[in-house]
């Protein structure tokens, strides 16, 4: 449009000067008396050629004007839509300076758009983004930046299937969309990217976008065939080498990089993947070098770059503010909080003797001691959202609010009715499933567990099953059982031996005639001290309220509670939905293009998970992380994890199949 505004200007002036230099010629009618009449014929001569190539002049100059008009009506108006790097990362405000240097410079954002003709599309001649130098985004990320663009318009291209986009600006950006308003004869095309676009330089290859239609391979339109291929080439990279921030590789690896051997044997860990004695599903492929004690382990990022574990940009977190709480607090949190409290656990190790001081965690926090090492967390805490976890006003650290169930009364959790409650509402009622024999039996290989078959017997519930037999009782379907002891047994021996003390556990639960379930007995079992051959040690507990056995109930639930928990975090949520999903992931990026229907259809549910598995592996599954200091098999988790996914069978994930076999 500036091109076009400067042009008319120049032709208006010119047609300015030529009716001035015309009126004169018109005006030179007069001659000299003296003159002869073939000199005055000469002149008049000369002066009708003058005009006639004044008006050549001016029906040229309006013929000009008259086809710039026609060529900004071939034009192609677009608008980009996208998200400046600098707003959305204060800690990089350079990156818009270095931007705009780069425009005034030359090295602009260009884009081509790709024709449906040829084999493989034509590719256009290249546009430009308008105005990135003037165009300022809002303060307040993130906010979305609109930019014109236009594309030169030729009529045998057909509608536009792709483009391909260079940035050749310092930093990278997140590209929405590109729309194109007025394609002839054509409703406005849509390209939907959500893509991050680096410079130019880190691509061996440019970047192409597809628009936002689906094709199934053999529908997909002959000239955007190359393109799809290629893509996929790109994303599935060739296994080689240490990942960067801007490659978009979707590749297999084994989760290789949860130990951390070259700091001692108490921090490695086996490998999960790859082998029938640790299976595991597969994890996106980071490509560090190995560890120097075990070349099998893949050496591990600094705590500081904790939150910066390679995976494809665009599988990362939203710059949404909430998102930017969150990065920032982990990283306080797991950079400064664990060390400190870790040298202040002498002074809080004794805090939960008693009921009352766990309720401390609710009605005034726990009381950390004043001095330079309290001082170090605060100082190190950027965010309000965390200060409020360590207030200093005088309350107490990690202040929870007060739970509704022990509102009103602080021993309410203690009923059956409580523990049965928060079995079926709470985070893992998946396990719970129907009995079907009875006393419930094992399925550990005998030859190597011995009789592993329960000890509870009918004695044990007769008299709490409203007045059904068990035989009748489990034909009406009302037993149940949460049973955590095949997937425990086998590592009791190992657990024991640290400073964790546990038990197998089945749980047996009535349904009641008012729908509510209670709790018929509870079968807690360590391995024979003679030798795992000769099966369990078990002991059956029932409910009771008062004296001695009221307080060994108590005990028996807790340990369940406990297994449950444990199995919770480690099998229903990281193994059997975090871990399992990856692989599906990573597949679907390699395998399906974006213009796949089913790949559009996934897409949505995959949002972020790599991000938080890779996080995951880092500071909460890794050797010495959080997960093994607050679940009971500690350094085992991940082990008995890989040992239960044996029998995981993609199938039985069906929620019909699911219902059935629970």
């Amino acid at each position: 449009m500036v091109e076009v505004r400067t042009r008319r200007i120049q032709i208006v002036g010119s047609l300015i000067c030529l009716k001035q230099y015309w009126k004169k010629l018109v005006n030179s009618e007069n001659f000299n008396e003296n003159d002869t009449n073939f000199y005055c014929e000469m002149k008049r001569r000369e002066r009708e050629g003058k005009l006639k190539m004044l008006q050549g002049i001016v029906e040229s100059l309006t013929g000009k004007k008259e086809d710039i008009e026609e060529g900004q009506r071939n034009k192609i108006k677009g608008k980009v839509v996208l998200m400046k790097k600098n707003v959305l990362d204060f800690n990089d405000l350079s990156a818009s300076v270095l931007d705009r240097v780069h425009e005034l410079v030359g090295q602009k954002v260009s884009l081509h758009l790709v024709k449906n003709n040829k084999l493989k599309g034509k590719v256009g001649k290249a546009a430009y983004l308008e105005k990135w130098i003037t165009t300022i985004a809002s303060l307040t990320p993130p906010e979305d930046t609109s930019y014109n663009v236009n594309f030169d318009w030729e009529e045998e291209i057909g509608v536009p299937g792709a483009f391909i986009i260079k940035n050749y600006h310092h930093s990278e950006f997140y590209l929405k969309t590109l729309t194109l308003e007025n394609v002839p004869g054509h409703d406005p095309v849509h390209f939907i990217c959500n893509s991050w676009v680096y410079p130019a330089d880190k691509y061996k290859t440019d970047r192409v976008f597809f628009t936002n239609k689906t094709y199934l391979p053999n529908e997909t339109p002959a000239p955007l065939i190359p393109y799809r291929e290629e893509e996929l080439m790109i994303l599935r990279g060739d296994g080689n080498g240490q990942l960067q921030e801007w490659d978009r590789v979707y590749d297999y690896a084994y989760y290789n990089d949860l130990g951390d051997p070259d700091k001692g044997q108490d921090l490695a860990r086996p490998v999960l993947g790859g082998s029938s004695e640790y299976p595991y599903p597969r994890r996106g492929r980071t490509g560090r070098p190995p560890t120097k004690t075990d070349p099998n382990s893949e050496s591990r990022i600094p705590v500081l770059m904790s939150l910066n574990i390679y995976v494809p940009r665009d599988e990362r977190f939203g710059h949404l503010k909430l998102s930017d709480f969150l990065g920032y607090g982990l990283k306080s949190i797991f950079q400064f909080l664990l060390p400190e409290f870790k040298d202040l656990c002498d002074s809080i190790s004794n805090e939960f003797d008693s009921f009352e001081d766990a309720l401390e965690i609710y009605e005034g926090g726990l009381k950390l001691p004043d001095g330079p090492l309290l001082k170090s967390v605060y100082d190190n805490i950027p965010l309000e959202l965390l200060k409020d976890l360590l207030p200093v006003d005088g309350e107490g650290l990690f202040k929870f609010p007060m739970p509704n169930v022990i509102q009103e009364d602080k021993s309410a959790w203690r009923t059956d009715e409580e523990f049965t409650r928060e079995m079926l509402a709470g985070v893992n009622p998946v396990i719970i499933s129907r009995l079907q024999e009875f006393p419930p039996r094992s399925n550990l290989d005998p030859k190597v567990y011995g009789d592993q078959t329960s000890t509870i017997t009918s004695n044990h519930i007769k008299n709490r099953l409203d007045g059904l037999t068990i035989d009748e009782a489990i034909k009406n379907n009302r037993v149940f059982i949460l049973n955590h002891h095949d997937s425990l047994m086998p590592y009791l021996r190992r657990i024991n031996a640290t400073t964790t003390k546990t038990y197998a556990s089945r749980t047996l639960l009535f349904l009641q005639n008012d729908g509510r379930l209670k709790p018929l007995a509870i079968e807690l079992s360590l391995p024979h001290p003679g030798g795992d051959q000769f099966g369990a040690v078990s002991k059956v507990y029932t409910p009771a309220e008062d004296g001695i056995e009221g307080s060994i109930w108590q005990l028996a639930k807790a340990y369940m509670i406990v297994n449950d928990a444990g199995i919770h975090q480690l099998i229903s949520h990281w193994l059997n939905t975090h871990a399992v999903i990856e692989p599906f992931v990573i597949a679907t990026n390699r395998q399906l293009s974006v213009m796949h229907p089913i790949y559009k259809l996934l897409h949505p549910h995959f949002r972020e998970t790599m991000n938080i598995n890779a996080i995951a592996r880092q500071i909460l599954i890794n050797g010495g992380g959080l997960l093994e200091a607050t679940v009971f098999p500690g350094k085992y988790s991940l082990e008995i994890s890989s040992v239960i996914y044996k029998d995981w069978v993609f199938p039985d994930q069906a929620l019909p199949v699911d219902l059935v076999k629970r």
